[in-house]
């Protein structure tokens, strides 16, 4: 398995803006609209509330022993799109497996994947600890392990698979995207980046990027030069830095760091990217 991706993604978000995002609530998600929908373009009709009601965990077979994830599934019939959902430092929390089944209710067949394997922090001294502890091999065999339990589905088309994450997510969503060229869309929100030749040459994929112009860990020098080297290697990239946000800018539960106007233009960018690169031209649509 190839290290290079990350080499130092552990130690960057324990010194980033992710330190200073409040956690969500680990108990069951109160009844009130999805935080991901709020500050989304999509209608109400695309909210959580459509998709049928999901499993709590799944297992799947990896590299190091079974994986798991939380899984939300459309309803209907036929192959759809897939996504594979990577958790911020925290963990697989309530705000993780809302914006999953955020993208079940747009026609997505969900997998959040549980980095931590059942592990979630409340606190940044758990999630510094959780995320210093995470072999980077072992996650991204389990990221790799969701593409290949996703594409075995009779209702994926193993074809239309991709990959968003957040904060420690959005440096995975980079590193499975280089890792894997079964993936069909990628999108970075505020994660670690690289501009190493070599890695951007394996990049498959189309890439969107959701950057902060504040954020402490990852400044916007690092942002453009990784622009730059996707536009230097052919690469498609759309990557958008947002003056006035800081790190973790699209969750809500980020009391000081949350910016509505940024995450709902975020929300929009994302919507647009997968129906354009999933959805599109999809045979049962």
């Amino acid at each position: 398995m190839r290290r290079s991706i990350l080499p130092l993604l552990l130690l960057a978000y324990a010194l980033s803006g992710c330190t200073a995002e409040k956690p969500a609530a680990t108990a069951p998600a109160p009844a009130e609209p999805d935080h991901g929908a709020m500050h989304s373009s999509a209608p109400p009709a695309s909210t959580a509330s459509t998709a049928s009601a999901p499993a709590p965990a799944i297992s799947f077979p990896s590299a190091s022993g079974n994986a798991s994830g939380y899984l939300a599934v459309p309803p209907g019939s036929g192959r759809k799109p897939a996504l594979i959902v990577i958790q911020e430092w925290w963990g697989v929390n309530d705000w993780v497996r809302q914006q999953t089944d955020r993208f079940a209710g747009q026609g997505y067949v969900a997998l959040a994947v549980d980095l931590y394997r059942g592990r979630v922090a409340t606190t940044m001294e758990e999630a510094h600890e959780l995320s210093r502890g995470l072999p980077e091999d072992r996650a991204v065999a389990d990221l790799k392990a969701a593409v290949d339990y996703l594409s075995s589905r009779p209702d994926v088309d193993p074809k239309r698979i991709g990959v968003i994450g957040w904060c420690l997510g959005g440096g995975y969503s980079l590193a499975l995207t280089t890792n894997d060229p079964r993936i069909a869309a990628s999108v970075i929100n505020y994660g670690r980046l690289v501009t190493d030749h070599a890695t951007i040459a394996r990049i498959p994929a189309p890439i969107l990027g959701n950057f902060g112009a504040d954020d402490r860990g990852i400044p916007p020098a690092d942002v453009k030069a990784f622009g730059q080297a996707l536009t230097a290697a052919g690469k498609l990239g759309d990557i958008k830095i947002y003056d006035g946000a800081g790190h973790a800018f699209m969750n809500p539960n980020n009391k000081e760091g949350y910016n509505a106007a940024a995450a709902e233009d975020a929300w929009h960018r994302i919507d647009g990217f997968f129906a354009r690169t999933l959805h599109a031209n999809m045979p049962n649509s």
